[in-house]
């Protein structure tokens, strides 16, 4: 197919498609002319993996192009994958050097070890979740530190079924393009059903207890 009708089965404008033939996101098509070029069904699924992290990521062309380079790596482990994906999700947070910092360091090192975690130091959530814990405290409420353990249970069966279930996919592309697109619509998705659980919870404690029967 032509780039015109690329464009037209992804959705993808063919702006967008050079844009992106242009950072080396997407690999070039196969010339049949000097200005003409034909692309295949691996393009529809590049086009598609690259709007996934870009428009539902939130992912920038840099960090678009980090993870790529780990997916088409075919001697990257997959966890190195995940890292690389997490990361550019994440970004780098700055971690403030003050106690608040050194106390939500050592509340979350403590977290880890009493749950048995395996969690490198260069785990890009380890800086974000402590410089949230320490943002927290600074704003003088417990609420998060309070709720750590809480989270922590509420995880580690989704994490271990998430990542069951990329590694059942079989095949090294699949596994690795699922595990990718896993870890940011995932993301994406426990967000918004968080923010539909919340409401829900919400409305139960506003309605209080029910009414009982009247005295007579």
């Amino acid at each position: 197919m032509r780039i015109g009708d690329l464009s037209r089965r992804t959705g993808v404008s063919v702006a967008s498609i050079k844009y992106y033939l242009r950072e080396g996101l997407l690999p070039p098509g196969e010339l049949t002319s000097p200005n003409q070029a034909r692309y295949g069904e691996e393009h529809v699924r590049r086009l598609r993996l690259i709007r996934a992290l870009v428009d539902v990521g939130g992912l920038s062309i840099a960090g678009t192009r980090d993870v790529l380079a780990a997916v088409d790596a075919d001697d990257v482990a997959l966890h190195h994958v995940l890292g690389a994906t997490q990361k550019a999700l994440l970004g780098t947070p700055v971690v403030a050097d003050d106690d608040e910092a050194a106390r939500a360091a050592k509340l979350l090192d403590d977290l880890v070890e009493r749950r048995g975690w395996h969690v490198t130091e260069t785990n890009p959530g380890r800086p974000a979740a402590i410089e949230i814990l320490a943002t927290s405290e600074r704003l003088g409420t417990e609420v998060l530190t309070r709720l750590l353990d809480t989270y922590a249970e509420a995880l580690e069966p989704l994490a271990t079924a998430e990542v069951g279930a990329v590694v059942a996919r079989g095949e090294r592309s699949d596994v690795v393009e699922s595990a990718v697109l896993g870890t940011v619509l995932g993301a994406g998705l426990f967000s918004a059903l968080r923010t539909m659980a919340h409401e829900s919870a919400s409305s139960r404690l506003d309605a209080g207890p029910a009414a009982g029967p009247e005295e007579g």
